[in-house]
This record gives C-alpha cells, structure tokens and sequence, in this order.
C-alpha cells in the first residue's frame, strides 16, 4: 500500500480475503504526541493458543451474501493483521510510542469477509491479551496523528475515538481512522471503522475497511459485532 510505484494496490488483508473467497467459489463448482505505555495488571486468562481462538470466531456463514468470507490460516494472520491498524509489518512509526503491538504467532484468530463489489472487507480479529483495553484506548487518543514509513514511502494515519458500542462486555471502544498515502493522482485513502470489546483475556475487534470517502457498512459491521462478543462470552 506504501510503494509510489503500486499506490492504488489493496490491503493485503483485501487481497488475501477475496483470493481466497474466489479459490473456495471455484472449488464449490460456482454455485499526536506521547509515548503510552502499558497499564499494569490485566484480565482473566487467556485461552492459550489460535486453536482455541478459532472455536470463539463466528461462522462465515453469519456473515451476508454479499460477503465471501473465509477464517485466514495461522500463517497469513501476522501478514494481514496490520491492515486493521494501518501501519504495515516493520514500519517505522513516528512519534515511536504509536507502534500498535505486534500480533504474536498463535495469540490471534481472523475471519474476513470480502464484498468485491465495493472493494470493502469487514473482518473479525479475537486475540489473546494480558492487558485492559483501555491501553489501546489510551495510545489512540494520544496517538490520533501518526506516520509511518516503509521502503521509503509515508503514510498518516489518523484515529478519531467515537462512542463505544452498547455491548455487554468488560470494556468496548470504537474507532474510526483514515491511512492516507501517495500524493496527486497516486494518493490513496483508505477507511476503517473498527468496534473492540474485551471479554476476560479475548480482544474482539470488528473493523469495516474501505476506500475513499465510501460510506462503512454500519449495519452489517454492527450485527457481526454483536454476534462475535456473543459467542465469546458463551465461550
């Protein structure tokens, strides 16, 4: 997303998404400023692995018609995991206390859901934390203006803290945030829209992502929403 030379070029969590949908339609015969740092302390314990976190992830038969939607495997999770921040993996990000962590191997599990038509993905992330969310709430109101250069190209993201989801959980946030790369002709803005709630140790963010000024899919990002924490919280 970052290279002058591939500007217009999708998420990788875009590109991994609809790949996929389209190799499982072929195989069905087509039918700021601050450095924050971590609070102290943290939730109940959390399951131990992405095999447990894969059991919590909704069914991507919740997911509309419109949405071909896949659980990604381990291996790309790390891949495609940044695109729900906007910073891309080994980015160097300024102010340097803005980093999201890093996605450690087996502590996540992914679902996302592509709509072509609109180029736009709705996905579910559940991840295994041992701290409150209200860290990450911290680092996007201190960070709301970040930039972040890969290969020699920069992008800015800016994160704005809307009200938070009427869910029963321990702690829930919402955020909306624009990446903006390029310039001119090039430049490319990318929009998310991502809800987060944390039950015990399980994070569950579920982000709309899309270009331009597109209008997010509130609804259906709502309703899968709701149903994910749902389905954590039955365990």
């Amino acid at each position: 997303m970052l290279r002058r030379s591939e500007p217009r070029r999708r998420p990788l969590l875009l590109a991994i998404g609809a790949a996929a949908a389209l190799t499982l339609t072929a195989c069905s015969g087509g039918d700021v400023q601050g450095t924050p740092e971590p609070a102290a302390g943290s939730a109940t314990a959390a399951p131990s692995g992405s095999e447990d976190l894969d059991s919590l992830l909704i069914d991507p038969s919740a997911f509309p018609g419109k949405y071909d939607a896949i659980v990604l495997p381990p291996q790309a999770i790390a891949q495609a995991s940044p695109d729900l921040t906007g910073i891309p993996a080994g980015a160097e990000v300024s102010p340097a206390g803005c980093k999201p962590k890093d996605v450690v191997p087996g502590s996540a599990a992914l679902i996302v859901g592509t709509d072509n038509a609109n180029r736009a993905t709705i996905s579910i992330e559940l991840t295994s934390v041992d701290e409150p969310l209200s860290v990450r709430e911290d680092q996007l109101t201190e960070c709301a203006e970040v930039e972040a250069t890969k290969s020699g190209a920069t992008s800015k993201i800016r994160s704005t803290i809307t009200p938070a989801p009427p869910i029963d959980a321990d702690e829930t946030l919402a955020v909306r945030q624009t990446v903006s790369s390029g310039t001119g002709t090039e430049s490319v803005t990318q929009s998310m829209l991502t809800l987060m709630a944390q039950v015990g140790g399980v994070r569950i963010a579920a982000t709309h992502m899309s270009f331009d000024a597109a209008t997010p899919d509130a609804e259906t990002l709502d309703e899968l929403f709701t149903a994910a924490v749902q389905k954590v919280k039955a365990g």
